[in-house]
C-alpha cells in the first residue's frame, strides 16, 4: 500500500504547505543574495540552499554587513520552517505506518474468521489460473505470495492476499486454514510443496488438498504429506498433446467441455440420508428427465459404477457424477 494512499487529505495538506514554504524560503533568499551580494543566480540559489539546510560548506558567503544580516534572518527563519518541515513529514509517515499496520491487523483477524474458502498458496502461472477459475466461479480465495511483483499484479481484483511464505503456519492460520473448504499449493518448489502440504494437513485434518508436482517423483512424498490429490502439469500437458495429436476430435470435444464452450460441465452430486434421491431407484428420480445425465456412481466403499441403468438403487453415501446443460446441472444441485 502506497503512503499516498494512506495519509490523510488533512495531512497531505499540512505536506504539501511546508514543501511550498521551504521552496519558497529558499527562493526568498536566492533574490535576497542576488540583489544585495550581486552573485549570480546559481550562486545565489547554492548559498540559500545550503544556509536554510545548515550545511554551510563555507566556499560561497555573503561579504557584505547588509548580506550578513540577510543570512542570519534566513537562518533563524529558515532552520526553523526545515525543522517544522521534517517533524510534520515524520509525523505523516508514522502515522500511515501505523494506520497500515492496523488495516493489515484487521483484515487478517477478519480472514482467520473465513469459512468455506479456497486457499491458492503461490501466484505464478498456474497459481493465477487457479485464481481466476475460482473468481469465475464466484468463490472466495485467499492468495499467499511472497514475491511482492506477483502480489502487485493481483491488486484490484477483489482477492484477499498474504504478502510471505505459504510454508508458515502463522500465514496459513491468518490465510483462515482451519475454515478453509480446499487449499492448493502451486509453488515451483517440490520441497516448498510438501512442507506447505504437511503443515496445512496438521492445521487442518479435514482440509481438502490439492498440490503441484514440478517432478515426477515428487508425488509419492507430497501423498504422504497429506495431500488428497497430486497434479503434475508436465504430465498432463504431455498427456493432453499426445490425445491431440491420436484422437484430434476427442481432444476438441474434450477441451470445449472444459472451456465452457458448449455450455456443458460435470458436477458431482453427495447423497445423504436427507437427499431426495437416497434409497430410490434412478428412474424414480428427477434426474432422469432433468436434462442432467448420470455417468457414473460412486459408492461408499470407493467402487465406480460406470453407466447406471433405471434400476439401479441410490443408496446413502454415493456420490453422482452428472454431465449436462449447466443450467439444468445448476438445478439439480440447488434442489440436492
Amino acid at each position: 500500500m502506497s503512503l499516498i494512499v494512506t495519509l490523510s487529505n488533512l495531512a497531505r495538506r499540512r505536506i504539501l504547505l511546508t514543501v511550498v514554504v521551504v521552496a519558497v524560503i529558499i527562493g526568498g533568499g536566492a533574490v535576497g543574495f542576488h540583489l544585495i551580494e550581486g552573485l549570480s543566480w546559481l550562486d545565489s540559489l547554492y548559498t540559500s540552499t545550503q544556509t536554510v539546510t545548515t550545511v554551510g560548506y563555507g566556499d560561497v558567503t555573503p561579504r557584505s554587513s547588509a548580506g550578513r544580516l540577510f543570512a542570519i534572518f534566513l537562518m533563524v527563519v529558515g532552520v526553523g520552517t526545515v525543522l517544522y518541515a521534517l517533524s510534520v513529514l515524520a509525523q505523516a509517515v508514522m502515522r500511515a505506518e501505523i494506520v497500515e499496520a492496523m488495516g493489515q491487523r484487521r483484515k487478517l483477524r477478519e480472514m482467520e474468521k473465513l469459512e468455506g474458502h479456497f486457499i491458492v498458496c503461490g501466484a505464478g502461472r498456474v497459481g493465477r489460473r487457479i485464481i481466476r477459475h475460482l473468481q469465475s466461479q464466484g468463490l472466495g480465495c485467499v492468495v499467499i505470495e511472497r514475491d511482492e511483483e506477483k502480489v502487485a499484479g493481483l491488486n484490484g481484483k477483489g482477492l484477499d492476499v498474504i504478502v510471505g511464505d505459504a510454508t508458515s503456519e502463522e500465514n496459513l492460520n491468518a490465510a483462515g486454514v482451519k475454515g478453509a473448504r480446499g487449499l492448493t499449493s502451486c509453488l515451483a518448489d517440490d520441497a516448498a510443496n510438501v512442507y506447505v502440504v504437511l503443515t496445512a494437513r496438521g492445521l487442518n485434518p479435514d482440509l481438502h488438498i490439492v498440490a503441484r508436482a514440478v517432478e515426477e517423483q515428487a508425488e509419492p512424498s507430497l501423498v504422504r504429506a497429506g495431500a488428497n490429490r497430486v497434479i503434475a502439469p508436465t504430465i498432463i500437458g504431455g498427456e493432453s498433446m499426445a490425445r491431440a495429436l491420436l484422437k484430434p476430435a476427442i481432444s476438441d470435444f474434450m477441451d470445449s467441455i472444459v472451456a465452457e464452450t458448449l455450455d456443458l460441465v460435470f458436477e458431482d452430486i453427495p447423497v445423504d440420508s436427507d437427499s431426495p434421491y437416497v434409497n430410490k431407484r434412478l428412474r424414480d428420480t428427477d434426474l432422469s428427465g432433468s436434462g442432467a445425465i448420470v455417468i457414473a456412481i460412486r459408492r461408499k466403499d470407493g467402487d465406480f459404477e460406470f453407466q447406471p441403468n433405471g434400476d439401479t438403487t441410490i443408496v446413502d453415501g454415493d456420490l453422482l457424477f452428472v454431465i449436462g446443460q449447466a443450467e439444468s446441472v445448476h438445478s439439480l444441485l440447488q434442489q440436492a
